[in-house]
């Protein structure tokens, strides 16, 4: 890679908003996702990671499963020595996989190994199950030792999650993939809550009721698949499956403001309170969703507008973590307000 070096067409991020977590910690409300090597290779998610920083990203959310940390750790090195950005400038994302949750402190410490790092800004439980699923399978994949939801198994995990802010590996830590009925029990039980929760969010998949859950508890979510994760893996697309970019609302506010409908995703994700993740390998478009988020709000009547297109269509619907070969993939997704029972 080349000596890292800002922009000249970048945006200063002091102009990009923040939330402030429960902890008091601050997080730019914008990200860039690096879940991208089931079409990319991992060099070129590195070099992504490294334009985003260089045109003014300072939010990056990884995880071990990606595959690609090590490649990332290498940028967070070159720029970090160069000077131009400090480490207290950054937030650092990353995320313990389902076969690891027996062994989190493990897979944290192997994470700033690669990451090159000495501590995250979050860490987060990838998906509150132990269930994994070979790589490169197709939905109908079950392993022999998965298992469904058991709490009392997840608050060990969750322990050795809280081990790690003790420790001063991690500044704040999270859950992502979650439900209300599971965050319920988690916030009744946890010494320390989860400052972020990370969930599929598009116009097309609001999850209004878990959205408001979490704001009502101060867990701020972190909204993935932004704008409908048009290069998600095959096997998390479906017929049913809507376009959020092609939907008459995101397209009409696109052309009054002459811009891609994706950055119009991204705005309304932003505005509404969410921190939406994006990711991209090509600068015009990961440029762009960091520009919306700095000029040209979205009207308070489109926003009202948007409220009116929810789908309920969700994109990732994790069949390959199900427990049982009869199961749909809605029953890990609680949707009768219930944990599924074994």
């Amino acid at each position: 890679m080349d000596k890292f070096a800002i922009a000249k067409n970048g945006i200063d991020p002091n102009l990009v908003p923040k939330r402030t977590l429960h902890t008091g910690s601050q997080i730019p409300a914008i990200g860039l996702g690096t879940f991208g090597s089931d079409r990319f290779s991992y060099e070129q998610v590195a070099e992504a990671v490294k334009g985003a920083i260089s045109v003014g990203y300072r939010h990056i959310d990884c995880a071990s499963v990606y595959g690609n940390e090590d490649e990332i750790g290498k940028v967070f090195k070159e720029v970090l020595d160069s000077g131009e950005v400090k480490r207290d400038e950054l937030w650092v994302t990353s995320k313990v996989w389902n076969d690891m949750h027996d062994r989190v402190v493990e897979s944290c410490e192997k994470s700033l190994k690669d990451l090159q790092l000495d501590y995250l800004d979050l860490f987060l439980v990838h998906w509150p199950f132990p269930n994994y699923h070979a790589e490169g399978c197709d939905i109908t994949s079950r392993s022999p030792d998965a298992k469904a939801y058991i709490h009392e198994d997840f608050m060990k995990t969750w322990a050795q999650m809280e081990s790690l802010v003790e420790k001063g590996l991690v500044k704040n830590i999270g859950t992502s993939n979650m439900t209300i009925p599971k965050m319920k029990l988690l916030l009744r039980d946890a010494k320390i809550k989860p400052a972020c929760n990370e969930m599929e969010q598009h116009p097309h998949f609001q999850q209004p009721k878990f959205f408001q859950f979490c704001m009502d508890n101060d867990i701020q979510p972190i909204g993935f698949c932004p704008i409908g994760s048009p290069t998600r893996p095959d096997r998390d697309k479906a017929d049913s499956d809507t376009v959020d970019i092609e939907d008459p609302v995101v397209q009409k506010i696109a052309k009054r403001l002459n811009v891609h409908p994706a950055v119009v995703c991204v705005k309304w994700a932003v505005q509404r309170g969410q921190i939406p993740i994006p990711f991209s390998v090509h600068q015009n478009e990961y440029l762009g969703n960091l520009q919306s988020v700095t000029k040209d709000p979205i009207t308070d009547q489109e926003m009202a507008e948007f409220s009116q297109i929810d789908k309920n269509c969700r994109l990732i619907k994790g069949d390959v973590f199900l427990w049982k070969d009869d199961q749909t993939w809605e029953s890990l997704w609680d949707l009768d307000d219930e944990i599924t029972p074994a």
